[in-house]
């Protein structure tokens, strides 16, 4: 069963924390992480992308020049693919990208996810995590102290609109809540700062 230290937002170690081992001490899946995460990604594609084909080009209903006699190759359109301003042959058209993962599959992988923060280090649980007023200084002052001035994700229990807020305009933070949290969000940032009460609340979803 791993154990974390507890710290308060000025960076001072107040407790310890043992972990349950099914959620946070399992061996990371490599592969389904990866899995998870190209399945983020893939959904996160608007799909709108679009080319004109031939037909959709304006112009180019008349033939260009007779069939033969010429010397020119033949040709039926100046809209054809191999002519400049002509359609495109096999472009993207707008399509849905989206794909499901199976159930166990995405549990595995933010098991894998948050066991991997933890074997390396990069897990920071915090006793409680609140301000009296909306202020982006004092949350840089918290990130720093807790040694997560870099890109770090804030894992709270419930919404508080001061934490949020005051996370809003600093580069490579995100909030979320033990409920949203995802294999991408938890791999594409640097640290993972849990309130305390939310990593409780994610070992209850997940320990079953």
């Amino acid at each position: 069963m791993p154990q974390v230290k507890v710290f308060d937002m000025a960076g001072n170690e107040v407790s310890k924390m043992r972990l349950s081992k099914t959620v946070f001490g399992i061996e990371p899946n490599t592969a389904v992480m990866h899995e998870a995460v190209v399945n983020y990604l893939a959904n996160q594609r608007q799909g709108t992308q679009s080319t004109l084909t031939r037909t959709e080009v304006r112009g180019g209903g008349r033939k260009p020049w007779r069939q033969k006699g010429t010397g020119h190759a033949r040709q039926g359109s100046i809209r054809a693919p191999q002519w400049r301003h002509g359609g495109i042959a096999l472009g993207p058209k707008p399509r849905d990208y989206r794909y499901s993962l199976n159930k166990k599959v995405r549990k595995l992988a933010i098991l894998s996810a948050l066991s991997s923060k933890v074997l390396d280090k990069d897990l920071v649980v915090v006793d409680k995590i609140s301000f009296e007023e909306i202020k982006t200084k004092k949350m840089v002052e918290m990130l720093k102290a807790l040694g997560a001035d870099k890109k770090a994700l804030i894992v709270m229990p419930a919404v508080d609109e001061k934490v949020i807020k005051s996370a809003a305009n600093i580069p490579g933070v995100t909030t979320a809540l033990y409920n949203t949290i995802c294999t991408y969000d938890i791999l594409n940032h640097d640290k993972l700062i849990l309130a305390k009460d939310a990593a409780l609340k994610i070992q209850e979803v997940y320990d079953k």
